[in-house]
């Protein structure tokens, strides 16, 4: 039995959206894209062992991995969400959290749209902690960093960590 051209070009059209839509939402282990030596790096003291954990939840699919530098004082903790069906868009989400903080400021250079946020609880440098979040297609990332006296210099490795996770989209 012959197929018709139409029929081959609809089963064409449909497994190249399919391929498309896998591409699109990977799956992805932070902790199996930023180790315990590159969190090391980026933190640059090493880390207790990583707290981390993926899975779909009622929101769409997570994973999520915190980092804290053995001697106190200093964490990297990263967030990846793609969210399901009836969860928040991640641009509209961005769009959420900038309304809720006021203080967040834009960041260039990585993602779709990313903005920051840097909380001081008092003088000390342990105390500050800059939150990145950033919106590429379908996918919503937050890295946070603790610990760092220098914003300019806890930003850049923020952006670091987001384009080593959003390379994998």
């Amino acid at each position: 039995m012959m197929l018709s051209e139409k029929f081959l070009a609809a089963i064409l059209i449909a497994v190249t959206l399919t391929i498309s839509t896998f591409a699109a939402d990977p799956r992805l282990d932070v902790s199996q894209i930023i180790g315990k030596t590159e969190a090391a790096a980026v933190l640059g003291e090493p880390v207790r062992e990583p707290s981390a954990r993926s899975g779909d939840g009622v929101d769409g699919y997570y994973s999520k991995c915190n980092y804290y530098s053995v001697r106190r004082g200093k964490s990297l903790v990263i967030r990846f969400q793609l969210p399901g069906r009836t969860a928040i868009p991640p641009q509209k989400e961005l769009e959420l959290l900038i309304a809720a903080n006021g203080a967040m400021e834009k960041v260039t250079g990585v993602g779709d749209a990313a903005q920051m946020l840097i909380t001081a609880g008092d003088s000390t440098f342990a105390s500050r902690v800059l939150m990145l979040c950033v919106a590429k297609g379908n996918a919503f990332v937050t890295i946070g960093l603790a610990g760092f006296a220098d914003d300019a210099i806890a930003l850049e490795k923020a952006k670091t960590v987001a384009h080593k996770l959003l390379e994998h989209l």
